[in-house]
């Protein structure tokens, strides 16, 4: 799920060992849109956190790697962010950090049943199977191989959770750290709570905010 697109998985090729080189995780890949395209980068810190500081030493770390190989031909927006709050889950290990926790989860081809979307709280996750206790009743165990996309629902629990594992930011705490200053003005400082991001991914999905990620830093690119 961290890149779905033959041109995501390329670029994600291209681009992860540069994060690496940066202790950096790609957590996702995405390209939306047409005209202008959007390129769509979310990273994080092995401990899940997420500066924008380092968001903007990724993006021009990366620069370089996408300008020479030329993965998307056109002109396009290069938006590189940490996952937020209400994350989409995209690894086999990321459904196991947030036991008791809700979650939305499509998958790529329907169960037997013919169903494809889920919406429960995680119960387990072993070998990458993940059992969910549903809210409209039951359980399910669902294979991450099979999961189209995941994402995390906001809720006061995921807030207070995400706080104390340093992945959100204290409500009334300032700043203190000084790279998360904007750099060479490309940047802005925003706490990870305030910038959303749209994204063109299956609307009908559901229509409540499950997908409301944070836009840290974006440049053009040709």
């Amino acid at each position: 799920m961290r890149a779905q697109s033959e041109l995501e998985i390329r670029i994600l090729d291209m681009i992860e060992p540069v994060a690496t080189s940066l202790g950096l995780d790609i957590v996702r890949v995405r390209v939306t849109g047409s005209q202008t395209p959007t390129l769509q980068i979310m990273a994080e810190l092995p401990d899940g956190t997420m500066t924008v500081a380092r968001c903007a030493r990724l993006s021009r770390a990366i620069s370089p790697v996408l300008e020479a190989e030329d993965p998307i031909s056109s002109e396009y927006s290069l938006e590189v962010s940490s996952p937020g709050i209400d994350r989409p889950l995209t690894r086999v290990g990321d459904f196991a950090k947030w036991i008791g926790h809700e979650i939305r989860v499509e998958l790529g081809t329907p169960t037997i049943d013919g169903r494809k979307r889920f919406h429960g709280a995680i119960v387990s996750e072993i070998d990458g199977v993940v059992e969910l206790d549903l809210k409209d009743g039951g359980s399910a165990k669902l294979n991450v191989a099979d999961m189209s996309r995941a994402t995390m629902v906001l809720t006061d629990k995921l807030i207070q959770a995400a706080r104390a594992r340093g992945q959100a930011p204290v409500e009334g705490a300032e700043e203190e750290d000084e790279e998360d200053i904007a750099i060479e003005g490309e940047f802005a400082a925003e706490d990870f709570d305030d910038v959303e991001v749209d994204e063109d991914l299956d609307e009908d999905f559901d229509e409540e905010s499950d997908d409301e990620e944070e836009d840290l830093a974006s440049d053009k690119k040709e």
